[in-house]
């Protein structure tokens, strides 16, 4: 089900005529696609639509039980088959035989649970980083081209995931769904959730594998699907190329429900204003959910995306102080509670090196506790040529924390 959210003006969000121009040109214009395979031509309607008609999206939840995508290549199906995650990452790890040796990340026990709870909620926040952004725009210049192929990136990701094992799985720049994610997660027994961005940078470049956009997966022997909408986020009544997927689930054993979404805004320098209206949009959706979901006060949210915002833009500043009540996860790192982490995507490209704060975990703290949050790898982890590396696939850091409900 697409559910479409127009935005509202709202004082403090508007901008130049010219920049508003700018943004509708950038909005109805029409994707290249040069040379794109399969999935190209699959997406290619969505991607020349007007933003006048509704989205031809593909429905948020994928049947589990399909067959696998048929671009799905035969070594990896071979390599993945095995429904048993510990036997799983054996072989990630098989294949990867000879890298460096992956980040050692701990998770960090906190002091105001009263002790572990049996049943943690453990989420994942993460920006994988889209196959062909890495390989054709991103310019990483000091990854050597042999770490972004995907013959050796998919076994990351999958080893990042089998590694911590999150209960919902909330991604960014996800370009490989039909073929490689959703089916080896819903081998694993994950429901799989997926919303491509209307015009994905990915389609301009040759060889592509379909638009990239944001997915959400949850494990079904822990949570029982309630509702699930994919929402194309709006600026000044725009609507623009960034897009949710919010999802209602059921805790099985506790009966306990809770609103999980996904976002990922506009990046770059001098789209702030962009990202502040996309953000206001976003809450204004989950404001405006029924009272059996997140306006009730006794239904928590989760709210995790790569938000391309540091902690001293709007955005985050809107975040913090809606009427939602949010926290952010992350702070619970800092000896204060109050400071984000220094960052949690570090890269360098041909217009220098970037270490930044852009990634969040936003929770209802009056209904949630955080119990444990995995900490960050050190400078001398990552190394002299940051991120996206041999031992790491993405040039953002995962996320990683668990929750639990509170009494």
């Amino acid at each position: 089900m697409l559910q479409l959210n127009p935005a509202v003006t709202r004082p403090g969000l508007e901008a130049p005529a010219h920049v508003l121009n700018d943004l509708s040109a950038h909005v109805f214009a029409p994707a290249v696609c040069p040379m794109g395979g399969g999935a190209t031509r699959l997406y290619s309607s969505s991607s020349s639509s007007s933003s006048a008609s509704p989205l031809p999206l593909p429905p948020p939840h994928l049947d589990p039980h399909q067959p696998p995508h048929p671009n799905l290549d035969p070594d990896f199906c071979k390599a993945v088959c095995s429904p048993d995650p510990a036997e799983l990452l054996r072989q990630c790890e098989e294949a990867l035989r000879g890298r460096p040796p992956r980040f050692h990340r701990k998770l960090v026990r906190l002091g105001d649970g009263g002790g572990a709870p049996s049943s943690p909620i453990r989420v994942m926040q993460w920006n994988i980083l889209a196959q062909a952004l890495g390989e054709g725009l991103d310019g990483f210049v000091r990854c050597p081209p042999e770490a972004l192929s995907w013959s050796r990136r998919k076994y990351l990701i999958l080893e990042e995931l089998l590694t911590y094992r999150p209960a919902v799985a909330c991604l960014q720049e996800v370009d490989h769904f039909p073929d490689t994610l959703q089916p080896v997660l819903s081998g694993l027994g994950y429901a799989c959730h997926f919303c491509p961005k209307p015009w994905s940078p990915c389609l301009d470049v040759e060889g592509n594998n379909g638009p990239d956009g944001c997915a959400l997966f949850f494990d079904r022997s822990r949570f029982e699907l309630l509702d699930s909408a994919n929402v194309r986020l709006s600026a000044m009544r725009i609507p623009t190329n960034q897009v949710a997927v919010v999802t209602t689930l059921r805790c099985r054993s506790s009966g306990r429900v809770v609103c999980v979404a996904v976002t990922h805004l506009k990046a770059r320098s001098g789209w702030e204003w962009l990202r502040s209206a996309q953000g206001s949009d976003l809450l204004r959706h989950l404001q405006s959910l029924p009272p059996k979901t997140a306006a009730d006060p006794d239904v928590p949210l989760i709210v995790c995306g790569d938000f391309n915002a540091v902690p001293t833009e709007e955005v985050y500043r809107r975040f913090a102080a809606s009427p939602l009540r949010l926290d952010s996860a992350y702070k619970k790192l800092s000896s204060d509670g109050s400071s984000e982490p220094d960052y949690t995507t570090w890269k360098i490209r041909p217009t220098g090196e970037c270490r930044s704060t852009l990634d969040y975990i936003w929770y209802s703290r009056d209904s949630l506790r955080v119990d444990a949050v995995l900490d960050l790898p050190t400078e001398e982890q990552i190394g002299p040529n940051r991120l996206p590396s041999f031992s790491y696939p993405s040039d953002h850091l995962s996320l990683v924390c668990d929750f639990s409900f509170k009494d």
